[in-house]
């Protein structure tokens, strides 16, 4: 898999993936996730492709204690590949570059099979909750 920076003519392509893996909520506008992020460090949202067909995509982030991800995703067809394990080496290694000493995440606690694969890659449970405000509306 090839991983490259997104570029704006991936949008349509990306959030038909991020369908597909179930990622997107009624509460998420993912048009607007894609504007947002381009106005910060656009260089770490990230593409996977297969013969110039987009598979994955992740979004990294850094605000100075720890590092973010966000919108990991494989397509359905191309899972079971390494796909997902190859954007995390490529994110923790952007990451270690910058100094970041930690990577967090967040994943919805019915979602085994994630959890079961960021196990598998080292990541563990926090003691912490994950609480949330939204400021603006994405309707």
């Amino acid at each position: 898999m090839n991983i490259r920076s997104f570029i704006v003519s991936d949008t349509e392509a990306v959030v038909r993936l991020w369908q597909d893996c179930g990622l997107i909520r009624s509460w998420n506008n993912p048009r607007l996730d894609i504007e947002r992020k381009l106005a910060v460090n656009p260089e770490w949202f990230v593409v996977g492709e297969v013969e110039h067909e987009i598979v994955a995509s992740a979004m990294f982030g850094y605000e100075g204690h720890r590092g973010w991800v966000n919108y990991l995703a494989v397509s359905p067809q191309h899972q079971r590949h390494g796909y997902a394990r190859q954007l995390m080496q490529f994110g923790e290694e952007l990451l270690l570059k910058v100094g970041c000493p930690k990577l967090s995440l967040q994943v919805r606690d019915t979602n085994e099979q994630a959890l079961g694969f960021y196990e598998a890659l080292g990541y563990k449970i926090d003691a912490s909750v994950s609480l949330g405000k939204r400021l603006i509306s994405d309707e």
